[in-house]
Parts: C-alpha cells; structure tokens; sequence
C-alpha cells in the first residue's frame, strides 16, 4: 500500500514529538536522581486548610522523589484547621527527606497551626521580626467552645504539641503553653526558650548555618552537605491555587446561593439552559469549597428554604411576606452554614471562619430587593386592574370585580395551567385556572371565560376537544 507524502510527514512529527517528551522525562528522572544536593523551596502562607496539606504532602514527596538534601518550608500564617495542621504534622515527622520550617520573613508569624508546623520540621528556625504562639483552639466560627469540648480539645492539642516536642528535642514546656494560655513568643524569646534551633535573616543565611549540621530523620541521620546547592521552587499548581481561592467562606456561601438560584430560574424559565448551566457550575464549585472547609448541613437547609420562599413569592405573589421568610432564611444559613449547632462533631479551627456580615447583607438585600420588585409588579397590575374595571362599569362599581373587564379576551399562557398557571394579558400577568380542569401548555393562546377575585378561568383556543395525552 502507498502512503501520501503528507501523512507520513504527520506521522513522523507525532512519532518526533512523542520520543522527544520520553527522552525529556528520562532526562528529568536522571538529573533529579543524579543531583543529590538539591534544595527544595516551598512558600506557604495564609490559612492552613487541607489544599495547603496536600501542598506539603507533594513537596516531601518531590523531596523524596530526588533525594534532596534539604526542604525548606517559609511560612507565613494566622492558623489554620487543626484536621489540615494534624495531617501536615504527620507528613513532617515522617519524611525522609530533612525539612527546614522557617518562618519568615521579618514581621511574619506562625500563629496556632503554624507552632505545630514550625516545631514539627526536623530544623525550625525564624528570621528576626517574627512571632510564634497563640495556638489555643477555638470552635469552627471562630469563637470559645464550650467548657467541656474545650477540656478534651484543648488536652488533644496539648498532647499532640508535646509529642512533637518529644519527637523534635524542643521544649515542650514552653510550647503547651501556647496550647494552654496562648503564649506568644518573638523569635529571640522562642530561640531562647528552646522552641526553635536558631535565627536567620533570609534564606542563604539560614543554609549557611545548616551546612554540616547533622538531621536525624525516620530513615537514619543525614549530614546536610549545602556548600554548593542547587535551590530549586515548588509552587502551588493553578488547580490548587483555584481550590485554595474558592475554599473561603464567602466565595462558598456565595457559590452555594447563586447555584441554587439559578437551578430555580431555570425551572422558572424552561429551556433557557443558561440558568440551569450555570447553577449547576455554582453550585459544583461550592460544594468543592464545602469540601475543604467545616461546614454545617443546616445551615445549607436554611440557603435552600431561602430560594424556596423567593421563588414562592414570584409565584404565589405573597406581597412581601414570603420575600421577607426568604431574606430571613438566607441570613440565618449563612450564620449557621460554619457554625457549630446541635452537637457531633464540632470542626475546631484555628482563624475565624465564617460568613462576613457583609457579604450576608449583599446577597440578603438583591433577594429582598428582587422580591419587593416582583411583589410590587403583582399589586400594581392589581391595581390597575380595578381601576380600569370601575371606569369601564360607570360611577355605581365598587371596583371588587377588578378582572371582570377582562373577560372575553384572549392572552397567552406564560406558565403551564397544570390546571392552575400563569397567563398574560397585554402588558399584565394574572394567575389563571384552566375552565375543564385540563392541561394547557406554555404559550398555547386562552380566552377569559369567567374570573373570581383575581384568578382568571381560561379555555384553550384552536382546541375544540382535549389537550393532546389527555382525554
């Protein structure tokens, strides 16, 4: 068989390119395997949260992965949550690989998740300006918990705490306090209560005290040879810095809201897609967020009811009420949606993680400010409704058969009459009701036949016997 020529130039490329990413991988797994004095640099700052560990987790890996020398973790962070602190804990005092915590640089802090982490490497030390301590738990919202929780909490971080100092030759005096009473240290009072190995300005400084020095690790001792090293960073990838952006409070609270109402205004609205799309995005990104933070389940119930009362008031046109429930709703499952209410499991965190006030207020006050707006078009087009019947019917009406005007003419259905819907006559809305009890489907045209208050009775036109299925 005869191949064309320029298929088989294709075929040579793809065959090029393919051979060319096998060699560069090789490549790579022989220079990182023949390059023992490397130096691994991982910057870790902000909330501690279980993206942050899986972070660390890849970088020991990686260290391992290359026999490096040393790993050097510069951390800069307020605290973080104790499950995310604990699983990091764990990664550091079994790696293979010796690991360098330092908290720097100057002015920066390792506030309670950051003392477990910055006494759990094999060297901690700090640069000049920084702080460490303050590592006493606190309930999910930021908060005290209550006396009992906090005995047991409290006693499991002081146990963990002094395991890590046992494990590391630290003080373990000096760091239960800060489990216990909060203490706090600057770097020279930590260096000189045994809390940390030494001080260092910046990073070149901090390898040039290590030089020599001999690292006991879970695999043997290791004499770090950083005379001539190759430093080498590890970054976030763009999935966990995505994942680290949405997992907040706010963003998740927000996320949540949007999903479920735009799953709402796609049932509202059949066939728009575009509603129904993005709330289902919304809402997949938020329970991803849910997913690296302690959340509490009523809280979503409360978010849900919420939409569920606004959508009421589109509908049913409660003028006002159900838009108030909905507001109130919302509010009251964003406070809950982090807390911790009604026993089980309480998430112990570090920092504050809640709602702010001010995202609640926003996103509290558009569904207020959309259901006031759908509440006031529903009593306007009452309202006009009664006044063109009293001036059509002379100076005797009372006005009280405000739809009476209306009958004999035709509109359009606007929401299926399942038998009870929604139709539209000229530039008005009005909830109707099929007259033999039947399905009129969205957009088939309707005559008035009859009204009582403001609900319309409507038959179908162009259709002398029964809506197609029914009989």
């Amino acid at each position: 068989m005869r191949v064309r020529k320029p298929n088989l130039v294709i075929l040579v490329l793809c065959s090029a390119l393919v051979c060319l990413g096998l060699i560069g991988t090789f490549l790579g797994h022989r220079l990182a395997e023949a390059d023992s004095e490397t130096v691994f640099r991982l910057r870790v700052e902000d909330t501690i949260n279980p993206v942050k560990a899986r972070v660390i987790a890849r970088a020991v890996a990686t260290a391992t992965e290359a026999d490096a020398q040393l790993l050097v973790i510069e951390l800069d962070t307020p605290g973080g949550l104790y499950g995310s602190t604990r699983e990091i804990v764990e990664t550091l005092l079994e790696s293979d690989v010796p690991v360098a915590v330092f908290v720097s640089p100057r002015g920066a802090q390792a506030g309670s998740a950051g003392t477990f982490i910055t006494a759990a490497g094999h060297v901690a030390a700090m640069a000049p300006g920084s702080n460490i301590g303050a590592a006493t738990p606190v309930s999910g919202s930021g908060e005290d918990i209550g006396e009992t929780l906090a005995d047991k909490v409290t006693n499991d971080a002081a146990a963990l705490i002094r395991s890590i100092a046992d494990e590391r030759g630290r003080n373990a005096d000096a760091l239960e306090q800060t489990v216990r009473t909060a203490a706090s240290y600057s770097a020279s009072e930590a260096l000189e209560a045994g809390i940390i190995d030494l001080l260092a300005d910046n990073l070149p400084d901090l390898l040039a005290e290590l030089d020599g020095q001999t690292v006991l690790t879970v695999s043997g001792e290791r004499v770090l040879e950083l005379t001539d090293y190759d430093l080498q960073p590890i970054e976030m990838q763009w999935r966990e810095r995505f994942v680290d952006f949405i997992a907040d409070p706010n963003i998740a609270f927000l996320l949540i809201s949007l999903g479920s109402l735009g799953l709402v205004f796609e049932l509202m609205t059949p066939g728009a897609i575009g509603p129904g799309i993005a709330g289902i995005i919304c809402l997949g990104l938020g329970f991803l967020a849910l997913g690296n933070l302690p959340f509490n389940w009523a809280g979503i119930a409360f978010i849900v009811l919420a939409v569920v009362l606004a959508v009421l008031e589109i509908f049913v046109s409660g003028f006002g009420a159900l838009g108030i429930g909905a507001v109130v709703s919302l509010i009251i499952g964003g406070v809950l949606l982090f807390g911790s209410f009604g026993g089980g499991d309480v998430p112990v965190s570090f920092p504050d993680v809640s709602v702010s006030p001010w995202v609640l207020v926003g996103v509290g006050g558009f569904l207020a400010l959309c259901a006031g707006y759908f509440a006031f078009e529903a009593v306007s087009s009452r309202v006009l409704g009664r006044r063109a019947a009293v001036a059509g019917s002379g100076s005797d009406s009372d006005g009280r058969s405000s739809a009476g005007h209306l009958i004999g003419q035709t509109g359009r259905v606007t929401r299926e009459l399942d038998p009870r819907g929604i139709v539209n006559l000229g530039d008005e809305t009005w909830s109707a009701v099929s007259s033999d009890g039947l399905f009129i489907p969205e957009g088939r045209p309707i005559r008035v036949v009859g009204a009582n208050g403001l609900l319309l009775t409507v038959e179908s036109i162009g259709a002398t016997g029964a809506i197609e299925g029914q009989e």
